[in-house]
């Protein structure tokens, strides 16, 4: 399923002004003419589903897998067959061998029967001019008992090397009729192999026109909605490097419509105490939710999808646990926290900002104290420099929008390297002007 994150700018002095959000693509354009609309429609009914080619490229593989299985046998089989056709032991070799003997045999009796013939035709040229009639008989008939025995032994010659031939015939047909085994095997597998490639290929092209499609159809704007509410309770405002700290964020859906499924960013970010060495590394954010009971970290792109659905009015609750690791250098902290939904009919939105944390970074064996929550970082409204965005829930303070560079506004801290630190981390974090993160997902995109 393809996720499609789509950024919008929120900024400090945007407070009082809506924020742009950029997804409209010319997909959705009123300028596409209805005829090319609905040919587009028919062409796409006409098409098979990603699903589908997905199981043809499954049967074509399977099909390749056995055609080389088949090759690989049909090949012991023909070299086996060949070594059988060698042997004077098999059938048609005998048989083969037992004819050419026999045309053998009787062509050296036909040219004995000939000799005969010549000879008796000799004997009769040989009378002499007073031979005697009873001499000139039995010449005569020497002479045709040996064209009878000649002719019955060219006969048999005849006989003997169609046999032979025959026979020969035999053995040759059977070696080629197991080459052309060989040779249908390895066709099989040619065109097993051919029709995988096309059906890897036309699956590989329907993925690629889906996933165009999806960014077409994913033109819909999201909105803010600062209604949906992410609150965070029992982070300290005091961490030590070499423990691990628990609390939890409440996603609260205060307006009237239902939120098929919401997502919570979380990230954070910390620098040394000179604000110029990232530490980020020394920290390790997981997360459960009730449909998610186990204990998961956050992925790169610091959002948990494991919220759910949110009815109108209803909350659900998202537990944290941070883990400093003993190495962590002392220093300055800050945790992001944004919630954001989005619906089956393609709406989606969210706060226009993130909510933005402090805490400080205590080095291993410090002692904490007795720290308060940790506070949101402040920041005024224009026009009004006592009056900050309040978000609704119950989190302590206001949590502070960035400003048109990327930087995040004026706070109250007393420490300007700090709030330097942290703003350039911000930066680092969330990407130039780039705060408000949705992330889509196109209905059916899975079909």
């Amino acid at each position: 399923m393809k996720i499609r994150r789509v950024l919008a700018t929120a900024v400090a002095l945007a407070v009082t002004t809506p924020a742009v959000l950029l997804s409209v693509t010319p997909a959705f354009a009123d300028t596409k003419p209805a005829a090319q609309a609905q040919a587009q429609a028919q062409n796409k009914q006409s098409k098979p589903t990603v699903k589908e080619l997905e199981k043809a490229a499954a049967e074509a593989q399977k099909a390749y897998e056995e055609a080389v299985k088949a090759r690989d046998e049909a090949q012991v089989t023909v070299q086996k067959a060949l070594e059988e056709l060698s042997k004077d032991s098999h059938p048609l070799v005998a048989a083969a061998k037992t004819a050419a003997q026999a045309a053998k045999d009787a062509a050296a009796a036909k040219d004995a029967a000939d000799q005969a013939v010549t000879d008796a035709k000799a004997a009769v040229d040989a009378l002499p001019a007073d031979a005697t009639e009873e001499q000139k008989t039995a010449a005569a008939t020497a002479l045709s008992e040996a064209e009878a025995t000649a002719a019955t032994a060219a006969a048999a010659k005849t006989a003997a090397d169609t046999k032979a031939a025959e026979t020969d015939k035999a053995v040759h047909d059977a070696r080629i009729a197991a080459l052309r085994a060989a040779g249908a095997a390895d066709k099989a597998l040619n065109d097993a192999r051919a029709a995988k490639v096309a059906a890897d290929a036309a699956l590989a092209k329907a993925v690629k026109e889906a996933e165009e499609a999806e960014e077409d159809e994913e033109g819909l704007d999201c909105e803010p909605e600062l209604d949906l509410t992410a609150d965070v309770t029992g982070l300290p405002s005091t961490l030590v490097a070499g423990t691990t700290t628990a609390f939890s964020i409440r996603v609260t859906n205060g307006s009237k419509r239902h939120m098929d499924e919401i997502i919570t960013y979380t990230g954070v970010h910390a620098t040394d105490r000179t604000g110029l060495k990232d530490t980020g590394k020394f920290f390790r954010l997981q997360w459960s939710t009730k449909a998610s009971p186990k204990w998961q970290n956050i992925n790169k792109h610091n959002y948990i999808d494991a919220v759910g659905a949110l009815k109108p009015g209803a909350h659900a609750d998202v537990k944290l646990r941070l883990t400093l690791d003993k190495a962590t250098p002392a220093g300055n902290g800050v945790a992001f926290i944004a919630a954001e939904f989005y619906n089956k009919d393609g709406s989606c939105g969210g706060a226009p900002g993130l909510d933005m944390y402090e805490f400080d970074v205590k080095a291993a064996g410090s002692k904490p104290g007795k720290p308060g929550d940790a506070k949101p970082v402040k920041t005024a409204k224009p026009g009004n420099d006592d009056a900050g965005h309040k978000p609704q829930g119950t989190a302590s303070g206001t949590p502070v929008k960035t400003g048109t560079d990327g930087s995040l506004a004026a706070t109250g801290s007393s420490s300007a390297t700090t709030s330097m630190a942290l703003a350039g981390g911000a930066a680092v974090v969330l990407g130039a002007a780039a705060v408000f993160v949705v992330r889509r997902r196109k209905a059916g995109s899975d079909a």
